[in-house]
């Protein structure tokens, strides 16, 4: 019962716009005073914010949000556009594939959906509308494929999800890799499918000569690298996650120093972006972690595992039960918030039925992905909606659901088959 009411007044709180790191703080403390006395409240809360802080592996945040932002404010994304437009733009909703693949090449530096789309929009939009694309297919690609920024690594859901179920970071990374390359490729067929039953949604790019291919793909030497030093790194066991990212900072600042595109007020821009963000993720997990420490405390997953064995499903049913529950949720909390509160809930459930925590976790964050495109939340969709003001978001809904549909098919895929999350790990 007390926790039925915590959860009640954390969802009250989450509706009346309360920030979440506020929220989730706030119940858990209250919560432990409930059950251990304010003395022992105040005590994990003291010592959960001084843990995290201090966490070695909290360390791959900041600094790959940092290399992100140097990335973004360095054009590097504006070349890795052109290159893929150069490429296959000039076939039919190639704009909107090469859109997809920019995306996806964006989320190896970003780690973050809601970035991945506010950069594409201003990168991509434009473009696709100029080509005569619609407003639904070109802001639905766009929000759609912002969604990757959360699944290919370095994923910051993913480091969120290894920190509170303590599993490696770096496997988790790698478990990505695959799953986020189906995203693509699942996205590009959508988009080929709806090239085909409506032709004058996306119409063909202009078509570039072999000498302006090659040159646009000279340009992402640099992005090509850094991908290869980053995640080529992790695969093959030379850094750590927190040190591949330390490695893809500096590594970011040297190549725009060699590109000869190094501006000091943009870095100093970048640092202070980079600041405010992890900032407010240190708070946002610093709430979760307490109030996970409150879902521990009362026993609550020990319930949970009671009521699902009473349903009497196998290991798959249980599976589909949660994936289910994520779904629901996510037409109603934001994708990071509902991450951090459910995991400590279900991961102490999948663990004791022997699910492999690597491959729950990537089904996690697919299912999670989902979330940022459905209705009526849907942040992908609104993060477009503050970058382009003048579209209504019924046009950009419209847009997103054969993503939506393509997206369940991947999640089912990936549920089917676990070798296909877990086959670079093994």
């Amino acid at each position: 019962m007390i926790m039925l009411i915590s959860f009640a007044v954390l969802f009250l709180l989450l509706f009346l716009r309360v920030p979440i790191a506020v929220a989730t703080g706030t119940v858990g403390v209250l919560g432990l005073a409930w059950y251990q006395g304010w003395s022992a409240a105040f005590a994990q809360l003291g010592s959960i914010a001084t843990e995290t802080v201090l966490s070695y592996e909290f360390a791959v945040i900041p600094l790959f949000i940092l290399m992100g932002n140097i990335v973004a404010k360095s054009g590097l994304a504006d070349e890795l556009y052109a290159a893929t437009y150069a490429l296959i733009g000039h076939l039919r909703g190639g704009l909107a594939i090469t859109t997809v693949g920019a995306c996806g090449g964006f989320s190896t530096f970003c780690g973050s959906s809601f970035a991945t789309a506010a950069t594409m929009s201003r990168i991509a939009y434009p473009p696709m509308v100029r080509y005569g694309y619609s407003q639904s297919v070109a802001t639905g690609t766009i929000a759609a494929g912002g969604t990757l920024g959360i699944l290919i690594p370095p994923s910051i859901a993913l480091v969120f999800y290894g920190i509170i179920t303590e599993t490696d970071i770096g496997q988790l990374f790698i478990a990505g890799i695959i799953p986020g390359l189906l995203g693509i490729l699942m996205y590009c067929l959508t988009i080929i499918l709806i090239s085909y039953a409506r032709p004058g949604s996306c119409p063909s790019g202009e078509k570039m000569g072999l000498r302006e291919r090659f040159s646009a793909l000279r340009q992402i030497w640099a992005f090509t690298l850094l991908v290869a030093m980053v995640l080529g790194g992790i695969y093959l066991g030379f850094f750590s996650p927190t040190e591949s990212a330390a490695v893809g900072v500096v590594g970011a600042i040297v190549l725009t120093v060699l590109r000869g595109r190094f501006d000091p007020n943009r870095i100093h821009e970048a640092l202070q972006d980079s600041a405010a963000t992890t900032v407010s993720l240190i708070a946002i997990l610093i709430g979760s972690l307490i109030f996970a420490n409150l879902v521990n405390v009362s026993n609550f997953p020990f319930l949970i595992v009671d009521w699902i064995e009473g349903l009497g499903l196998n290991l798959l049913g249980v599976l589909c039960v949660i994936i289910l529950i994520y779904l629901l949720l996510g037409a109603v909390l934001e994708s990071i918030s509902m991450l951090l509160l459910t995991v400590p809930v279900f991961y102490p459930v999948v663990s004791s039925m022997g699910m492999d925590l690597v491959w729950f976790g990537i089904v996690v964050v697919v299912a999670t992905e989902i979330s940022l495109i459905t209705p009526p939340v849907g942040l992908n969709v609104f993060v477009l909606k503050s970058v382009l003001p003048d579209l209504d978001l019924k046009v950009i809904f419209k847009g997103v659901m054969p993503f939506v549909l393509a997206d369940m098919v991947r999640l089912a895929v990936i549920v089917l088959f676990p070798s296909i999350s877990l086959l670079l790990v093994s």
